[in-house]
């Protein structure tokens, strides 16, 4: 195993949240740095990757939970933004099924099991990103999200998944609206933060 190391801002398992995998139990590694800059982020202190320490493919594994759990997300920050070749490689010899969640405002280096593309507004993903997606979120803030959502839909596959979810602190001002959305556009589902609600990381 080489010798890269990344900025990590924190490990954990737990239940995964949002979107296609909603309910799953999960490693998460959160990644720090992040240029995207969504003003509604959650995790702003994940963006300064100079204040984490740097571990290794090995040193992150081995501070994982001793369970039976084969499933690991890359998250961030903007874990895109390196190269993850070496990280998903040691996973996957591992026997993990490596999830990222991605603005798409960088190219991917490595081998995932599943992408999550979730375009933002704050820094514009790059070109035909979608077509190597399994998942489109996009998060919706206000009305008109909902047609910039529809941009991006033209950019995935057939059998990608298509997911709105609900910014966190607008969900009550918005909800009537997605439901409504999705009722009148059945392709899209709704993703909902269920962390949240049940307390968890």
């Amino acid at each position: 195993m080489s010798e890269q190391s990344y900025p990590i801002m924190e490990i954990f398992y737990t239940i995964q949240g949002e979107g296609a995998w909603s309910g799953n139990a999960s490693y998460f590694v959160r990644l720090a740095g992040c240029d995207v800059g969504c003003a509604w982020c959650d995790v702003k202190e994940s963006w300064d990757a100079s204040k984490y320490p740097s571990l290794t493919t090995e040193q992150i594994i081995e501070k994982f939970e001793p369970t039976n759990c084969k499933m690991v997300v890359i998250t961030g920050g903007e874990p895109a933004m390196y190269n993850l070749t070496d990280l998903t490689n040691g996973l996957k010899n591992k026997g993990f099924k490596v999830h990222i969640e991605t603005s798409g405002a960088y190219p991917l280096n490595g081998t995932f099991d599943w992408v999550c593309f979730s375009p933002k507004k704050f820094k514009k993903p790059i070109e035909k990103f979608g077509a190597i997606a399994d998942e489109l979120k996009v998060v919706v803030f206000n009305k008109s999200d909902f047609e910039w959502a529809e941009t991006y839909r033209n950019d995935v596959g057939e059998s990608c998944k298509l997911y709105l979810q609900p910014e966190w602190d607008k969900s009550d001002s918005i909800k009537e609206l997605l439901v409504n959305y999705v009722k009148n556009n059945p392709e899209w589902n709704v993703s909902l933060q269920t962390h949240k609600y049940l307390g968890i990381p």
